[in-house]
């Protein structure tokens, strides 16, 4: 056990922690596949990962180090992956704190050091990227240590070791100049002195605790967790307890352990190490692999409530079935509850008009969801994101957020304003040159649609991070919507005639020649309600020219609308329609008739509330 530590790693997004782990496996002669020896970003081997440049997924590797081998864990940076973060720092005893040495600890990094404090793990902090331009590793050290009294460290977790690093260019040491630095072994001598080997005893009967499961094509299910106590073996019978304490006897159909980046088959696993079973089919992340002669199941992992839900349903549209792979219900619902085996912090309920409520932590935990689907083939449309509202003692409570914002100094009165609009509080200012540090305190559904605002704003030098803070009474009073949809009464290719015709009625998103359908949006309005208007109209031919005619209009450039821009930009009375081509806004009715008649129904008045 002495020859094993388990590290996690700790960083904010960009703070190049997916570098610095290139680094360790690189320089520890770890042997790579041949797809990642040309790879920039090892660990961020999802697609959408390195496109966003971030980690949402853990991921395990394995390095040797002389005689000691290193199992490092990837932890997602995000806030909205909370569920990911607690998982993984079960599985270690100690984590590597990565901190930019110019911008220093990060609202995000908040958030997975408070998880590791609290279950005491040794922390050692690396100031990273010393050789960026403008880095202040003094300055960056100052702020950890005041984060870590901000988080009520003990003296134990406040005596942190510190090291200087570039992880783009492998080297480290114990001073921030660069050029005394010759490689990465100061990371590694540190992690042995100061991370403590597993506490766990081979001697007593079994216990592992599964923390994350991966689907495999031709072993089924593989669940990953640590090793506890005991001794697992290749093929030997052992006791699956599932969360509500019932126990049943498999036989382990493959063990695996992690070597590199890879899992490698093994005879058997000692406690302390982390291992890859195969060969329980309905296991789930939290439950316990015990002994089959003494089973004692050990605590359940605790994962943080979900804050925001949305409906996800079949697509309806005119254009449903043309674009996509999967699309039935049954298929939809296979792909939704399957995340689910993998996924801790997603919920998944079935409603009775055959469409379901998913609920995770936040915008972005559901618009990753929303977009590896689309990747997948899948087709369907989703409501507008809503707040899950819990009423405590007859009181209704709505998710706050902690936000946290830093812009150049010209720009923060526009944020105070906006924000403060949208029932957030100030709780502190500071400035530090010429940039000002925010701090607010907002309801969760005050922020829906703001970050896009907020980069406009901020022309684009604005950083805004966000953590969940708790449920409090919700304010109430929210206001009406600004602007209404530009709404097509028409169904066919878009027309540039048509299209200039109502540019001067507010923002378009589509430019000449898209196909398109009777109640689908095709543009922002610029006043409170919708208006519906024809985009595919053409110009009667006739034989009468006059000289220039038609050169003088000038069509404005659409905006185009991403997944993230349109799942803000919904009302109560739209949906986003989801394809692997495309993202479509549409109203739920399409027809005019049709939603005048809902209204009356309803006895509700129009349009979309602001968020």
């Amino acid at each position: 056990m002495n020859k094993i530590r388990n590290i996690a790693i700790i960083a904010h997004v960009d703070h190049g922690k997916t570098t610095l782990v290139d680094a360790l496996l690189r320089q520890s002669g770890t042997h790579l596949n041949k797809e990642t020896i040309g790879q920039e970003f090892i660990m961020d081997s999802n697609e959408l990962e390195r496109e966003r440049g971030i980690t949402i997924f853990s991921k395990n590797a394995s390095v040797q180090y002389g005689a000691t081998k290193i199992n490092i864990i990837d932890t997602p940076g995000h806030a909205d992956f909370g569920g990911e973060v607690e998982r993984v720092l079960n599985m270690a005893d100690g984590c590597l704190l990565l901190v930019d040495a110019k911008e220093g600890p990060m609202p995000q990094t908040r958030f997975v050091l408070k998880k590791a404090l609290e279950m005491g793990h040794k922390i050692i902090v690396i100031i990273n990227k010393i050789d960026k331009d403008g880095s202040r590793p003094k300055f960056a050290l100052d702020a950890t240590f005041e984060l870590f009294l901000e988080l009520g460290a003990g003296d134990h977790s406040l005596d942190f070791p510190v090291i200087y690093a570039s992880g783009r260019a492998g080297k480290a040491g114990l001073n921030a100049d660069l050029n005394k630095m010759t490689d990465i072994t100061p990371i590694f001598d540190a992690i042995l002195q100061h991370i403590p080997s597993p506490i766990a005893d081979k001697e007593k009967p079994l216990q592992m605790l599964i923390t994350s499961i991966m689907a495999d094509n031709f072993k089924g299910r593989i669940a990953i967790g640590r090793v506890y106590n005991g001794v697992v073996k290749a093929g030997q019978e052992i006791t699956h307890i599932n969360r509500d304490g019932k126990s049943k006897k498999y036989r382990l159909v493959s063990l695996m352990t992690f070597s590199g980046l890879g899992r490698i088959e093994a005879a058997e696993v000692e406690a302390g190490d982390i291992a890859a079973i195969a060969g329980i089919p309905d296991i789930t992340i939290g439950e316990t692999i015990a002994d089959p002669e003494n089973p004692t199941a050990m605590p359940l992992i605790n994962i943080e409530e979900p804050t925001v839900k949305m409906t996800f349903m079949v697509n309806d549209s005119p254009f449903a079935g043309k674009e996509g792979q999967f699309l039935t219900s049954r298929q939809i619902r296979e792909r939704l509850f399957k995340e689910l085996q993998t996924d801790v912090a997603l919920r998944v309920k079935d409603t009775d008009k055959g469409s379901w409520t998913v609920s995770g932590r936040g915008e972005l935990h559901l618009s990753i969801l929303i977009e590896r689907m689309r990747r997948e083939g899948f087709e369907f449309q989703v409501s507008r994101p809503q707040v899950i509202i819990k009423e405590i003692e007859g009181v209704k409570m709505t998710p706050y957020e902690k936000v946290f914002i830093e812009v150049p100094e010209q720009y923060h009165g526009i944020v105070i304003q906006k924000l403060g609009s949208r029932k957030g509080e100030l709780i502190e200012m500071r400035n530090q040159n010429n940039i000002i540090f925010l701090e607010f305190m907002i309801p969760t559904k005050g922020l829906f649609g703001y970050r896009t605002e907020f980069l406009t704003d901020t022309k684009g030098l604005g950083i805004i991070n966000t953590a969940f803070h708790q449920y409090l009474p919700d304010p109430g009073n929210w206001k009406e919507k600004e602007q209404g949809s530009l709404v097509a009464c028409e169904s066919g290719p878009t027309n540039l005639y048509g299209l200039k015709n109502v540019q001067d009625r507010g923002v378009l998103f589509f430019g000449h020649g898209i196909e398109i359908y009777e109640g689908q949006v095709v543009g922002q309005n610029s006043r409170p309600n919708d208006i519906r208007v024809n985009v595919c109209k053409t110009k009667q031919l006739s034989n009468m020219r006059s000289k220039g005619e038609g050169n003088t209009e000038h069509f404005n450039a659409p905006k185009t609308m991403g997944l993230e821009d349109a799942l803000e930009y919904i009302g109560d009375d739209e949906l986003v329609e989801i394809t692997p081509k495309n993202v479509r806004i549409r109203k739920i009715y399409l027809k005019e008739i049709d939603e005048k008649r809902a209204l009356r129904n309803s006895g509700s008045s129009t349009g979309r509330q602001n968020k």
